[in-house]
């Protein structure tokens, strides 16, 4: 049968409405409001950016979730899990200060913000995931698990890796602990040119793993496989294309992997999903930078079934013309560049997001098949 998912798009009529109040409506209309949250632990998952990045979404989203769980009687609060690479969010203390300059405090969100795999990214609790076939369980922060309610919400924008990332890499890659995060990008190991390298050491700097490491003799980098977890940041980090991921199954097996951990988060309890196709950047919000968005914002999207949401946002962002002068034109504009109808595919061709959706369908996350409804 086909998911219900409610849309609703950014036009708001002068001093009549205003976003958050679409959003708010929105979410009531989807079904909202049938949720039982009286007494109950609320984990609004979330990402809040990395420093350095404008992309992510606005706390006033947040807000009005959380407004909505309290007036029906539930203890909200926003959540993420740590990252598995150097940056502003590898351990609580870093993360809350990231989020808090990002604008997430509670007095700008109404709610309190717990990192949900602790302190250094190791309190988690494994998952049973049901009709998994990569994970017999799952390794999830333990106050994501710990919430009775898990709603997501999303910013719906590319991914160097996963074409696209949505609700279910929200809450299957978000809600991963460090060592889930790293279960989920074991696949792939990166190959480094010698003849490319220049030795400048910054692809060094993006890896936590110890999978890098500098020959002095050669002033070269080397790939450590023992240790090498293929995450991939090295890949975004090298400025002269001397490293690529010789696994062709990386992708496929990514995403794959995230549906499973998706479902281990949300099964046997109320979950709920929420996208904002706004800003729609070129690549994932963990980067300490954005580039222009590569398709004109479109609205907000809302359903109990993360798999429906996310592909009704996939194609409600194929029918949109690109930015001008972003990455995606400008890939299509080159000479012999081939046009894959897909706008995260044109921008970084070497993902791919159809194995999300068959492995999504397969162990009964959720469907493809999906009715629009205006809101």
């Amino acid at each position: 049968m086909a998911s219900k998912v409610y849309f609703s798009d950014f036009h708001c009529k002068a001093f009549r409405e205003n976003i958050p109040g679409k959003l708010k409506k929105l979410v009531m209309a989807a079904g909202f409001d049938e949720i039982d949250m009286d007494g109950k632990f609320v984990a609004i998952k979330m990402h809040f950016g990395e420093l350095g990045n404008m992309a992510f979404l606005r706390p006033n989203y947040a807000r009005a979730i959380v407004d909505l769980v309290k007036e029906k009687g539930g203890r909200p609060f926003l959540t993420d899990c740590n990252t598995m690479y150097p940056g502003s969010r590898k351990n609580a203390i870093e993360h809350l200060y990231c989020a808090w300059e990002n604008g997430f405090t509670p007095m700008t969100v109404g709610c309190p913000i717990i990192i949900g795999d602790g302190l250094k990214g190791t309190d988690d609790i494994e998952v049973p995931v049901v009709g998994g076939e990569y994970f017999e369980t799952a390794k999830i922060g333990r106050a994501v698990m710990d919430a009775d309610i898990i709603i997501s919400l999303a910013h719906f924008k590319g991914h160097e890796e996963a074409s696209f990332g949505g609700a279910i890499k929200n809450l299957g890659m978000g809600c991963g602990s460090r060592a889930g995060k790293t279960a989920q990008h074991t696949s792939g190991t990166p190959v480094i040119s010698e003849k490319r390298c220049r030795g400048c050491r910054m692809c060094e700097k993006e890896c936590a793993n110890g999978g890098l490491v500098f020959n002095e003799e050669t002033k070269k980098m080397t790939v450590d496989i023992d240790n090498c977890v293929g995450c991939g940041r090295c890949l975004g980090a090298c400025n002269f294309s001397a490293i690529n991921f010789e696994a062709d199954a990386a992708v496929h097996d990514l995403n794959c992997r995230m549906v499973e951990y998706t479902k281990a988060v949300v099964y046997g309890r109320p979950n709920f999903h929420i996208n904002i196709v706004q800003d729609v950047s070129p690549y994932c919000d963990c980067h300490g930078e954005n580039d222009i968005p590569i398709i004109p914002d479109i609205g907000m999207f809302a359903s109990f079934d993360p798999v429906a949401v996310d592909k009704a946002c996939l194609d409600a962002c194929k029918k949109e013309m690109p930015v001008p002068n972003s990455i995606l034109a400008k890939n299509l504009a080159k000479a012999g560049f081939v046009d894959l109808g897909d706008p995260f595919k044109n921008t970084s061709t070497k993902t791919e997001s159809d194995s999300l959706f068959a492995h999504a369908e397969k162990i009964n996350l959720g469907s493809s098949e999906y009715e629009i409804i205006n809101v």
